[in-house]
């Protein structure tokens, strides 16, 4: 599958999932709701990277999409259902580190489990390929 296919179809499935948690209010007056991707699988939290060109594997479970606060108020987030993906491996890579999420192989987003803001270095190889 080509990178531009797999962009388009992470892109499509993150706004379709744009219920997830990590959300700020835009300065644009209306209160906009802009949530960052983020997933949970297996007690790890998971935020997505753009720009990785990679292969998905076998269907390892499912995934969490804690739903979106853009409010500030806690009763509302809790009140809110999680949605769930498929989540899937991702060759070179253990889970642990990163897995793909989506409702198929093909739509799946790349998402990466790390702490901070620095990259795993497996994931910093796969950004720094030509």
């Amino acid at each position: 599958m080509s990178w531009s296919r797999r962009s388009a179809g992470a892109l499509l499935t993150a706004a379709a999932a744009i219920t997830v948690s990590g959300c700020t209010v835009s300065s644009g007056g209306e209160g906009e709701a802009v949530c960052a991707f983020e997933v949970s699988y297996e007690g790890r939290s998971y935020r997505d990277v753009a720009n990785v060109d990679f292969t998905v594997t076998d269907k390892l479970g499912t995934a969490k999409l804690p739903p979106c606060n853009d409010t500030g108020g806690d009763e509302e987030a809790e009140a809110e259902e999680t949605e769930e993906a498929a989540a899937y491996g991702v060759r070179g890579l253990p889970p642990e580190t990163a897995i793909a999420v989506g409702s198929s192989p093909e739509d799946a987003v790349f998402v990466v489990s790390s702490s901070g803001s620095t990259l795993p270095p497996e994931v910093q190889e796969l950004l720094d390929k030509p």
